[in-house]
């Protein structure tokens, strides 16, 4: 691991910014003051909103924390194809009595401002998702001490991240909850990521820079294996929207491992862009006509989503999950790093003293 990153928290544990209102100041001080890396999600919130949550955690936490940007989206969304889906939720909104949201609320979701937020009081690490910030910024968050990471799905999009000049790249594996890093929406690649374990080789074998492993990891074995295959550190999101200090609502936390939800799925049902979540009705019923719209599909389902979760009915909100959600486990934030320290402890023993290939014979 980059020393640069192994200075700043001494387990190779980061927990994923989960937009949305999961990835709470709680939350991120209780991982960080475990010796994982506590991360902010700057996703969908203004840029007080951010500053204020930067604020609020550091007056929990004197260690190392991460904050997530959205990169701004191109326009490229078919009006005409958001106005028919916009029809055929019109009995959502009856259902749950309330109005769909304007597709049309801004697309960079306040992108400067937040870079600014993070330039005048600069934090540790920075991550950014859904492409890769100029040279420019990159560099300017490095003069401020800040080190920075950006998510990636391919080794071409690796490469990106590495010309670019940053200093580590996040690789997101198929498998991940939520939504999914690439760097451009492109539908006819919809289903066909890549498996983590192969990607983490992948790139490694094609960039220089040290690599973070996310998707689907639980345990602290899958810990040892991402590490094995040349990760530096893995970033975990669903291990930890089910712990005690997560923002998710109850009704999610409860569906990870709830019979009832026996599987994930990528869908464009929510947001637009393709996002892995628990299939339940809405997805079921309206997954398979979203169109490539992001954000003006999160933008009009927001109110949905909204009153679905205040109604507590789990079958008409975006339930985020990775593929091992039913390995979930409901423990306080900083219970968990240490359960999973020791996991991966046991894991990287059991290797270490495994025969070697002359002793098999």
């Amino acid at each position: 691991m980059s020393s640069a990153l192994t200075d700043l928290f001494p387990h190779p544990i980061v927990q994923a910014p989960m937009a949305g209102g999961v990835s709470v100041p709680q939350l991120a001080a209780a991982v960080s003051d475990a010796g994982g890396l506590g991360f902010l999600a700057a996703g969908y919130k203004t840029a007080d909103g951010l500053y204020q949550e930067i604020k609020q955690l550091r007056g929990l936490t004197g260690r190392p924390f991460g904050v997530n940007l959205f990169m701004p989206q191109p326009e490229y969304a078919d009006p005409a194809a958001v106005e028919v889906y916009a029809h055929q939720l019109s009995g959502e909104a009856s259902w749950y009595e309330t109005e769909l949201g304007d597709p049309d609320s801004g697309r960079d979701d306040g992108y400067d401002a937040k870079l600014a937020v993070l330039l005048d009081n600069p934090v540790p690490v920075v991550s950014f998702h859904f492409g890769v910030p100029s040279s420019e910024v990159l560099e300017s968050l490095r003069r401020a001490g800040t080190f920075t990471l950006v998510t990636a799905t391919t080794t071409e999009e690796a490469l990106a991240v590495q010309r670019a000049g940053a200093d580590a790249v996040i690789a997101q594996g198929v498998e991940a909850g939520g939504h999914q890093g690439t760097h451009r929406d492109i539908p006819e690649n919809d289903g066909t990521g890549t498996g983590l374990l192969s990607l983490v080789g992948q790139i490694r074998e094609t960039v220089g820079i040290p690599v973070v492993a996310a998707g689907g990891i639980m345990r602290g074995s899958q810990i040892a294996a991402v590490l094995a295959a040349g990760a530096s550190a893995a970033q975990l999101g669903t291990a930890f929207l089910a712990t005690t200090e997560s923002g998710a609502a109850p009704v999610h936390k409860q569906a990870l491992t709830n019979p009832l939800f026996v599987r994930t799925e990528l869908t464009r049902a929510f947001s637009g862009r393709p996002a892995r979540g628990l299939v339940n009705r809405f997805l079921r019923e309206h997954g398979r006509y979203a169109p490539a719209a992001y954000p003006e599909i999160h933008h009009l389902t927001s109110p949905l989503r909204k009153a679905a979760a205040k109604a507590k009915d789990a079958q008409g909100m975006a339930l985020w999950a990775g593929q091992g959600h039913r390995m979930a486990r409901e423990l306080p934030a900083g219970r968990l790093v240490e359960v999973l320290v020791a996991e991966l402890a046991d894991a990287q023993t059991a290797l270490s003293v495994f025969p070697k290939g002359d002793d098999l014979r």
